[in-house]
């Protein structure tokens, strides 16, 4: 069976006319909004409302009074004041001139002549003589005069002295040694020998010894003849 719809029933024919009229709801809901107004509420009658008004303090303008101290009082006065009279003469100082007349003879002191002491110099030791002592019978130049003199000394005691005696003084086995100083004067004697060594005989054998050394050229230092300081180590081998 075929339903058949009337044409005035079909709302499709009626969809423009929809749409106008909501399109018109919509502007006047706009117009509306728009145009709406407020008021602000009017409260009247407050009734004896009292406000405070603040309180301007006044600050009185204060002035920093500094406190003056006062001045301390003076010293009190002596008793009693005694005026003492100045016996004391002030002698005057006369200023005589010192110009000279030509009557008056003038004396002249000689004149002494001072005579300058010569500079002593010290002993000096061997290791820093400016001129080595000479040996006799040593030449060449400073170096090969110093080397000279220390090997003739070394053979000179090797010669002389009495290894025999370490032994014979029941020294314990091993090497000994004896040092002596002595001085090579500025004449070129030798002087003031002394010796230490682990025994007395050792050591006044070392003494002997040395004091048979030859006389030599004395050293000299800054060009004048000197004491030279020399100290010789002898060895001895006690089996």
């Amino acid at each position: 069976m075929e339903v058949k719809k009337s044409p005035k029933a079909n709302l499709e024919n009626f969809s423009k006319l929809f749409m106008q009229l909501g399109l018109v709801l919509a502007l006047l809901i706009t117009y509306l909004s728009i145009e709406f107004k407020t008021y602000d509420r009017d409260i009247s009658d407050l009734g004896n409302a009292m406000f405070d008004e603040e309180l301007e303090e006044e600050i009185p303008i204060t002035q920093r009074i500094e406190q003056i101290k006062p001045p301390p009082p003076p010293p009190p006065a002596p008793e009693k004041i005694e005026v003492v009279e100045d016996e004391k003469e002030v002698e005057e100082t006369v200023l005589e001139s010192t110009e000279t007349d030509e009557n008056e003879a003038v004396e002249v002191e000689e004149i002494e002549e001072v005579v300058e002491e010569e500079e002593v110099i010290e002993d000096v030791p061997f290791a820093i003589i400016e001129d080595a002592p000479i040996y006799p019978g040593c030449k060449g130049s400073k170096a090969e005069l110093k080397q000279c003199l220390q090997d003739q000394i070394q053979k000179h005691v090797f010669k002389k002295y009495n290894t025999g005696l370490a032994s014979e003084l029941g020294l314990d086995p091993g090497k000994k040694k004896v040092y002596v100083q002595f001085k090579i004067s500025r004449t070129g004697d030798i002087t003031e020998v002394a010796a230490r060594g682990p025994h007395a005989r050792l050591e006044k054998e070392a003494i002997r010894v040395v004091e048979m050394l030859p006389k030599m050229i004395p050293g000299k230092q800054r060009g004048r003849a000197v004491a030279v300081k020399y100290t010789l180590p002898i060895t001895l081998q006690v089996e």
